[in-house]
C-alpha cells in the first residue's frame, strides 16, 4: 500500500487444457515450465542410466542402439539389463507420484500418503503371500491389489471417521502398516532360504532383474488409471475447498473421494506388484510438485513426472554408487523419505494439526 492507494496482486496467468467437455485441466505458465524441466531432467537421468558404468553403452552409440541398431553387449544391456529396468522405474515412479497426489488431495493432508497409512505395506504383504505362500492361486498384481484394499479397509474402519481425520489416519495407518510388515516377515521366515533371499530384496523395493513383462504391467496400470485421474482433476480441486462448498457446486465430494482413493490403491498396488513397496516416492513427489508450482490443486501430472524423476535418480544411485553396490533402490528412497517425513511431522505438529 502506497499513501491512499491499495495495490492488488493479480494471480498468475492460468488457462485450461480441455479434452471435450469431460476434462478441463488448469494450466499455469510456471507449471508448464517446471513440467518441461522435469521431463528434461528425467531424460538426462535416463541417458546416464544407460551409459554410465562398466556395462554402459557408449554415448555416441546410444542413438543407434535406441533405434534398433544395437548388437552384442549393447543389445544385452539395452534389451535385457538396463532397458526394462529403466522403463519400470519411470512407470513405477509416475504411478507412485500420481497415487500420492490423489491421496493427499482427498485427505487434504501432506502426511496422507499411501506409504504412511499402510497402503504400500499392505500391497507388499498381499503380493508376497500370493507369490510365495500361495503360488498359482492369483496373479501377483491381483494379490497386491487385494492386500492394498484390505489395508485401506482396516484403516478406514479403525479411524472411526473414514479418511476425514488426518491425525487418526496417520496413527491407524502406522498400526496397519506394522501388521502388514509382520505378515511379510512371516512369509520371509516360512519360505525356503533361496526364495527368502529373493523376497528380502523385493520387500525393500528393488528394480533389479526387471523384464519387459514388468514394464508392460506397470504401464498398462498407469495408462488405464491416468485418464480416470484426469477426469477427476477438476472435481478434486473443488473438493479441496471443503465438502460443503463442493456439495453446493454439485461436485459430489464423497463420490469424488471414493474414486480417488480407489485409483490411488490401484496405482500403488500396480507399482508394488512390479518393484515391491518402494517407500516415500508417493509422499515426497506431490509435495515437491506443489512447492515448485506454488499453487493450489492436486498437481496430478507434475506429481507423476516428479515421481518418475525421483525414482530414476534413486535407481541411478543404486546402480552406480561405489559404496553400496547392488543395494535395493527402496533403501535409498527410505533414507531420504524418512528424513522428509520427520520434517513434515514436525511442521504439522507446530501448526497444531497433530
Amino acid at each position: 500500500m502506497t499513501g491512499n492507494q491499495l495495490t492488488l496482486r493479480t494471480p498468475a496467468p492460468r488457462g485450461y487444457l480441455t479434452l471435450g467437455r469431460a476434462v478441463a485441466l488448469p494450466v499455469r505458465r510456471r507449471s508448464v515450465v517446471i513440467a518441461l524441466a522435469t521431463v528434461a531432467l528425467t531424460l538426462a537421468a535416463a541417458v546416464a542410466t544407460l551409459t554410465l558404468g562398466r556395462l554402459g553403452i557408449a554415448l555416441p552409440d546410444l542413438p543407434t542402439a535406441l533405434t534398433g541398431g544395437a548388437h552384442g553387449a549393447d543389445a544385452f544391456v539395452l534389451e535385457r539389463l538396463r532397458g526394462p529396468r529403466l522403463t519400470v522405474a519411470v512407470g513405477t515412479g509416475a504411478a507412485l507420484g500420481l497415487s500420492g497426489a490423489l491421496f493427499q488431495s482427498v485427505t487434504r493432508n501432506p502426511l496422507g500418503s499411501p506409504d504412511v497409512i499402510g497402503l504400500g505395506a499392505g500391497a507388499g504383504a498381499g503380493a508376497a503371500t500370493v507369490a510365495l505362500l500361495l503360488p498359482g492361486t492369483l496373479p501377483v498384481p491381483l494379490g497386491a491389489l487385494a492386500g492394498a484394499a484390505l489395508a485401506m479397509g482396516l484403516v478406514y474402519v479403525s479411524t472411526g471417521s473414514g479418511f476425514r481425520n488426518p491425525a487418526r489416519l496417520v496413527v491407524a495407518g502406522i498400526g496397519v502398516a506394522a501388521i502388514a510388515t509382520a505378515i511379510t516377515q512371516y512369509v520371509v521366515y516360512a519360505v525356503e532360504r533361496d526364495k527368502a533371499a529373493v523376497l528380502t530384496a523385493y520387500v525393500n523395493g528393488s528394480l533389479a532383474a526387471r523384464s519387459w513383462d514388468h514394464a508392460a504391467t506397470i504401464w498398462l496400470v498407469l495408462l488405464a488409471a491416468a485418464p480416470c485421474a484426469a477426469l477427476l482433476a477438476r472435481r478434486l480441486g473443488i473438493a479441496e475447498m471443503g465438502d460443503e462448498i463442493a456439495g453446493g457446486l454439485g461436485s459430489e465430494p464423497r463420490n469424488t473421494k471414493s474414486l480417488a482413493v480407489l485409483l490411488s490403491i490401484v496405482l500403488s498396488a500396480g507399482a508394488v506388484s512390479v518393484s515391491g513397496p518402494i517407500a516415500f516416492i508417493a509422499l515426497t513427489a506431490p509435495q515437491i510438485a506443489k512447492r515448485l508450482t506454488r499453487g493450489s490443486g492436486p498437481h496430478l501430472l507434475l506429481s507423476a513426472l516428479t515421481g518418475a524423476l525421483l525414482l530414476v535418480l534413486a535407481d541411478l544411485c543404486a546402480q552406480q554408487s561405489p559404496l553400496f553396490e547392488n543395494l535395493p533402490v527402496g533403501i535409498y528412497t527410505l533414507a531420504v523419505g524418512g528424513a522428509y517425513l520427520g520434517y513434515l511431522l514436525i511442521r504439522e505438529w507446530r501448526k497444531g494439526v497433530l
